[in-house]
């Protein structure tokens, strides 16, 4: 990313849902700071209770003086006071770079070292995120401006006009899929089942966060009871235990229908992936919980192709390999008390 800033020859768009002051994020703040330096247009956003410390720092400030358009989205201001006249639960989750309408950014990294020092002890911070060059840094761009129109008074409208005339280097079919609670709320809970459905052989998923509704829980288990070899990957630590024991409540039940669990021991697996039959790969910010699904603003790009999804099944792998398969028997033994906790807090789910 800031090799690419550091090319950057017209404007620069960056949108994370955290952004630390720490190694990564600093570095990130200089590159943008030497591109408006050299004429540049750099726009910079945030979530504003995400991105919180980042915001009330002196970095923020810099940023601004150094003549970087800068915005928090979602403003809290005091919360105590917030939650009488607006919904405070609601986020931008996004994570978007778009560098001259041409190159794209997508996947689950915050805008941090793996590190990720607010949560030091479930380090490392596993992520995956897919560099895109073409049409499709457009359509990021345009969920970019949606976002920044709606806390700025700027009118990017220019930039929308008409798509970049780039040359088709490495052509494929891709969607960006831009969800959020103002748009089509079941949009990405359509999408995941979607996908779920549309599988014939063979779907691998990971995500640090699984708290679905009945539906998701039926299609994933549906899908492995009709022969697909149907995988899904978590951490073994989750950075909530909360949700931990609520995903491990879902356990029995995809086990029984045939699903494999993993469970990656090497840091907090943060990947939200998706890759189906050596052919289709979704890639991006949105968990498999009722959060992703009902309250954030989320953003994805679904492709079709196989080289990119065999390059991001080899990653799956990698996080497979460094997992511990979780069997159906071992669920069965669990106590009496734990798996009454993860039944408790599952019901619970829809807060969380």
């Amino acid at each position: 990313m800031v090799a690419d800033i550091d090319a950057a020859q017209h404007h620069v768009h960056v949108l994370f849902y955290i952004w630390l002051a720490d190694n990564n994020g600093r570095r990130v703040i200089e590159a943008l700071k030497r591109a408006v330096a050299r004429g540049v247009v750099c726009r910079a956003m945030v979530d504003d209770l995400g991105s919180r410390p980042l915001v009330r720092s002196e970095h923020w400030k810099a940023m601004r003086d150094a003549g970087i358009k800068v915005a928090s989205g979602l403003a809290i201001g005091n919360p105590f006071l917030r939650v009488f006249t607006s919904r405070i639960d609601l986020r931008n989750h996004r994570k978007i770079v778009v560098i001259d309408g041409a190159i794209t950014y997508c996947g689950s990294q915050n805008c941090a070292d793996p590190e990720f020092r607010v949560k030091a002890r479930y380090a490392p911070w596993v992520d995956a995120m897919v560099r895109f060059e073409g049409p499709i840094a457009y359509q990021n761009q345009v969920l970019f401006a949606g976002d920044w129109m709606a806390g700025v008074r700027e009118d990017l409208g220019d930039l929308l006009k008409q798509p970049p005339s780039l040359p088709d280097a490495v052509a494929m079919p891709a969607q960006v899929i831009g969800t959020g609670p103002t748009v089509r709320v079941s949009a990405m809970q359509e999408v995941f089942q979607a996908l779920l459905f549309a599988a014939r052989r063979e779907i691998v998923i990971t995500t640090p966060y699984y708290i679905p509704d009945d539906s998701l829980q039926n299609a994933l288990c549906a899908t492995a009871y009709r022969g697909v070899d149907t995988t899904i990957v978590f951490p073994a630590r989750n950075d909530s235990w909360i949700v931990g024991a609520a995903s491990r409540s879902y356990y029995a039940d995809l086990l029984a229908a045939g699903v494999k669990i993993h469970e990656y021991v090497g840091g907090l697996l943060h990947t939200k992936s998706m890759t189906v039959d050596g052919e289709l790969m979704l890639i991006g910010s949105a968990n498999m919980d009722r959060r992703s699904l009902d309250l954030n603003y989320e953003n994805n790009i679904l492709v079709h192709d196989a080289a990119l999804t065999t390059a991001m099944a080899m990653r799956q792998q990698q996080y497979i390999s460094q997992s511990r398969a979780v069997t159906l028997e071992e669920v069965a033994g669990w106590s009496m008390p734990r798996k009454l906790l993860n039944n408790t807090v599952a019901i619970l789910g829809p807060l969380f």
